[in-house]
């Protein structure tokens, strides 16, 4: 055979690598149709498919073969790493009739636990970076150097039964995930995303600061079903950055609008980031119990966002898209928005009260004979694009599946140990029973955890540490848990390590910092609805309907104020008090209550007022 890039081996190999990724999309369809095995097979068979795909797709130490194909170690290691399951399964029996914590694990349990460590370690830091590895060994180095703790319950803990490398929240990763990152595959794949991003420029191209306004709302459809922030912004970055450009925002604003824009893709229901199916788990609730949680913080983070880009657009004089550069919002609906229809699936589904992996498949198996529909989008119809989907979605589970591992690790030793008990005590301690102190101290932690590590691990780590201290202090369980989900996703456009803002960056070539700080400033009602929802759950849908209604009109017009103190604008230009007002107002906003509410549209009243007569002599000068 020919060893060449164009050879016969490399096609069979990138061809068997590819099946294997099919061969895992396939696995997890089965499993939602005919039922799950018993845990320990279902999450080892998950974690099996994800080792072989890390360590055959993704490059790491010692070599990476030029023409991008496995070396012999990455051989050997997809070998090493397979091992541990094969002997799992292999031992069957014997694992499910042993006495945990009492039978001693025997040499080769000790040898297999060991390796399946070290490789979910290995396979993890290729996924997704060092962080969340690092994190794992500091909590290994404290086990064994300071506890009391024997390697033998290390071993039962972590690879023997299924409260680590087995526990919760790769089950999370093999029930939710591959089906929902498949489904946005599937979305892509059969002409989505082109629809997302006309039905945005539809509505809003024209306006003043049209193509951020595109950012906005594109990135908020897309995200929904890419659960990936940097994803994200290659994804829509591509056409908004230079269409904001072209119309008179400067590069970093671009790119801060379109980082902020996606990262709030996995705040945004129907379909979240994965953290969200976690969160569902740890409450032991429906997923659709968490959309209702996540619609109105979601709905504040978007329109703050709409808003910091309208008054932006509006202070700099910058006007929307030629109206021939805009699609009629009828054509876009009539040419494609049949593609809605699997989301509007999924949706219907979780009402009725399926499943969510349930409604997930039916969504997916509709996305190509939806598309098949139409002749416009009937090209993408193909066996090619199928193939491809299946392989995609594959792959795009890789990473949320080896942290979900590797994190186990992390809340297996935690349970062990009893580290956590003592972390709540020490927050609470260092905080001095101030709720907002402890608030402040769990920010920061979850913008720390989620520069080095993705979502979902920066969450699991902060509920496995964190929330606990602030529950106990008083704050609703489902608010609780909101908050650390909110500040983990933040963490993608917080300097100084902000990926989101590197990718944006780089596709706005602008300067890291200035990209960042314009970042933080766009979204900086995102680092604010926490907050609300902590001391006022009913934005949450928790409490009578009227209440969390008054808390929302109340909150969107404390985050309209607060991009306005911003960016400098309201109805006309505004000056330094004027901010100053706007601000005050924005913050008496942001707590309902009747007489908050009055004091800030009291204030808001008086800087309307004051630019209203502005404008109006302005506009008597000028007549004259």
């Amino acid at each position: 055979m020919r060893g060449a890039e164009g050879g016969v081996a490399p096609r069979i190999i990138r061809g068997g690598v590819a099946a294997l990724a099919v061969a895992m999309s396939a696995y997890h369809v089965w499993v939602i149709v005919v039922g799950p095995p018993e845990a320990v097979i279902f999450r080892a068979t998950h974690l099996l498919f994800a080792l072989l795909l890390v360590f055959l797709t993704i490059g790491g130490w010692p070599l990476r073969r030029a023409d991008g194909l496995p070396s012999a170690s990455d051989w050997l290691f997809a070998a090493l790493g397979a091992l541990p399951i094969a002997y799992l399964f292999w031992n069957y029996d014997y694992l499910v009739n042993r006495m945990i914590y009492v039978d001693d694990p025997t040499f080769w349990d000790q040898v297999m636990a060991v390796l399946c460590v070290l490789f979910v370690l290995e396979g993890t830091r290729r996924a997704i970076g060092w962080a969340l590895p690092l994190t794992a060994i500091a909590f290994l180095v404290y086990t064994f150097g300071f506890t009391s703790v024997t390697w033998g319950q290390v071993v039962d803990q972590l690879f023997l039964t299924t409260e680590g490398v087995f526990g919760s929240t790769l089950a999370v990763s093999a029930s939710f995930v591959v089906v929902f990152v498949l489904f946005g595959a599937f979305m892509e794949r059969s002409g989505t995303g082109r629809l997302f991003m006309e039905f945005a420029l539809a509505l809003t191209g024209r306006s003043a600061g049209g193509p951020g306004k595109v950012a906005v709302v594109s990135s908020s459809l897309f995200g929904t079903v890419s659960g990936s922030a940097v994803a994200n912004v290659m994804v829509t970055g591509q056409v908004t950055i230079p269409l904001m450009k072209r119309t008179g925002f400067r590069p970093p604003f671009a790119a801060g609008v379109e980082s902020v824009a996606s990262t709030g893709g996995q705040l945004m229901p129907p379909i979240m980031g994965a953290a969200a199916f976690v969160m569902a788990e740890f409450l032991q609730v429906s997923y659709l119990t968490v959309l209702g949680w996540a619609l109105i913080p979601a709905i504040l983070f978007y329109a703050a966002t709409f808003m910091a880009v309208h008054f932006e657009a509006k202070r700099r004089g910058l006007a929307g898209l030629p109206e021939q550069e805009v699609p009629k919002l009828s054509r876009v609906l009539a040419e494609n928005g049949h593609l809605f229809l699997p989301v509007a699936a999924i949706l219907a589904m979780l009402a009725a009260g399926y499943s969510a992996p349930y409604a997930a498949l039916v969504g997916t198996a509709l996305c190509f004979p939806v598309a098949f529909l139409r002749r416009t989008t009937r090209r993408h119809v193909t066996l090619g694009n199928l193939w491809d989907a299946l392989v995609e979605g594959a792959r795009g589970a890789i990473g949320v599946a080896m942290a979900c591992a590797c994190a186990g690790i992390v809340i297996g030793l935690i349970a062990l140990t009893g580290v956590g008990i003592v972390f709540t005590q020490l927050v609470v301690n260092i905080s001095g029973s101030s709720l907002l102190l402890a608030l402040l101290l769990t920010m920061a932690a979850g913008i720390i955890l989620g520069m080095g590590m993705p979502t979902t691990p920066a969450y699991i780590v902060m509920v496995s540490l964190l929330v606990p201290a602030i529950i106990r202090l008083g704050v609703e369980p489902p608010a609780a848990h909101m908050f650390a989900f909110y500040f983990a996703i933040l963490s993608a456009i917080t300097p100084p390590v902000a990926l989101a803002v590197f990718a944006a960056a780089g596709l706005a070539k602008s300067d890291l910092w200035e990209s960042g700080w314009a970042a933080v400033k766009i979204g900086a009602a995102g680092f604010i609805v926490p907050f609300m929802f902590v001391f006022e759950p009913s934005l949450l849908l928790i409490g009578p309907l009227t209440q969390s209604l008054h808390a929302a009109a109340s909150a969107f017009l404390g985050a309209t104020l607060l991009a306005a103190a911003l960016h400098g604008w309201l109805f006309g230009p505004a000056g330094l008090w004027q901010r100053a007002v706007l601000f005050a107002a924005a913050l008496s906003l942001i707590q309902p209550g009747a007489i908050t509410d009055l004091i800030g549209l009291g204030l808001a009243g008086l800087v309307a007022a004051a630019q209203i007569l502005a404008r109006r002599r302005s506009a008597r000068g000028q007549a004259a």
